[in-house]
């Protein structure tokens, strides 16, 4: 009897397999030559077994918030960080029409997520080239709420983020620039924190710095900073004279755009296939990260670049497209993971570790980001939301972390 017990606590927790136990319940209990322990373990069987359906089913309503899918192939997602605007939500998508006449489209969808509502509503889109990165304007620049895209046309454009009198979902989208600044495709782009450029990546390996003005768009700069496509540009926001690229040629560089530019410093070793992204730590100045297709998300000290601070860092088990710090919490950052789904990490010095996973789609994992303020849930205040996208099933969905990683 107690050898029976012990199977059944221990079997894997889930519902679909309790289930199977009955069989071989019947059978035991029929080698015993003992009815009535057949009954009794079977209605523990089936009482435990509704103890998990329920804790499963709570815990997959923690989880999800809502979930829709969008008029293309999604592959960037953005929360927007200004108050009064953390619940708009910019979704955006890439499609390629293959053909004769190959065609690049794309779309920026704009919803209202909302984590304690549950809802996840649209309430504007406007269709464009196909979409590589979008970012909205820091917080503290010198422009207002504004999103900027970098498309496949190598089109830089610029959107005001204007707000009607209803409200939120009365919000639209109004272009303020737009200029083609290269024949190549713009691949990523980022802000300098006070918002008056914009560095861009292209396909032949350039890098651009765009400055922006009331009237237009203005290329200040343009070298070629890599071999390949250039997939990761971005601004250290501690030091903005300074600006990182990585490309699928596997240079890691620095550039400082106060010598014309100067390449400040170059790693060629230490990815072994193309770099994604590439992000500095809003919480210590002298932390960076790099996501790879080699799967490794790495962690580099800026006073020692030669190497990262841990040179192997951590394996996420897919190629990390994306990599966002949590806007609250110092160290813990979210990756998009491509073939593996999305990872929470949990970085400390030089120790790294994935501490929650998400595994509910079923394409490439591309966009990902936090929203900018806790939400509460049942009085109690929990994780900040997170908004995924992935790309071949145009799949977008909102969601809570299960760990509460504000306190």
């Amino acid at each position: 009897m107690l050898i029976v017990l012990i199977k059944i606590y221990v079997f894997p927790a889930k519902p679909h397999c309790l289930y199977l136990l009955t069989p071989c319940i019947w059978s035991i209990s029929c080698s015993m030559k003992c009815l009535s322990v057949y009954i009794y373990i079977k209605k523990f069987v089936f009482l435990f077994r509704d103890i998990i359906v329920k804790d499963l089913f709570v815990l997959n309503l923690g989880m999800e918030v809502a979930h829709c899918y969008l008029d293309g192939n999604a592959d960037c997602v953005e929360f927007c960080p200004h108050d009064a605007y953390h619940d708009v939500l910019a979704a955006s998508t890439y499609t390629l029409q293959e053909g004769d006449l190959p065609s690049r489209s794309g779309s920026i969808s704009l919803f209202n997520a909302d984590a304690n509502m549950g809802c996840l509503d649209l309430f504007h889109r406007v269709g464009t080239a196909g979409i590589f990165d979008m970012k909205w304007s820091p917080v503290g620049g010198n422009v207002g709420v504004m999103l900027a895209q970098a498309d496949a046309d190598g089109c830089l454009r610029t959107y005001n983020l204007e707000r009607r009198s209803d409200g939120i979902e009365g919000s639209f989208l109004k272009e303020k620039n737009g200029e083609k600044i290269s024949s190549s495709m713009c691949l990523c782009l980022d802000w300098n924190p006070s918002a008056t450029s914009i560095s861009v990546g292209l396909s032949d390996g350039s890098a651009s710095i765009v400055s922006l003005s009331e009237s237009q768009i203005e290329i200040r700069e343009e070298w070629k900073a890599h071999d390949f496509e250039l997939w990761a540009t971005s601004f250290d926001i501690h030091q903005p004279q300074l600006v990182y690229t990585g490309s699928d040629d596997c240079k890691f560089s620095c550039w400082d755009l106060r010598d014309s530019p100067k390449l400040a410093f170059q790693n060629t070793k230490v990815h072994k296939m193309g770099i994604c992204c590439i992000v500095k730590s809003p919480s210590d100045p002298n932390t960076l990260f790099t996501g790879c297709y080699d799967e490794y998300l790495r962690v580099w000290d800026v006073r020692s670049i030669s190497k990262p601070v841990n040179e192997t860092s951590i394996c996420l088990g897919g190629g990390v497209w994306k990599i966002k710090p949590h806007p609250i919490v110092p160290g813990i950052v979210l990756a998009a993971c491509m073939h593996n789904g999305f990872a929470v990490v949990k970085i400390e010095g030089d120790k790294a570790k994935v501490i929650e996973t998400y595994s509910k789609h079923g394409s490439l994992a591309y966009g990902a980001d936090w929203q900018r303020r806790e939400s509460v849930q049942d009085g109690k205040n929990r994780s900040t939301m997170v908004a995924t996208c992935s790309f071949y099933d145009k799949l977008l969905r909102i969601w809570m972390p299960q760990n509460d990683f504000t306190t």
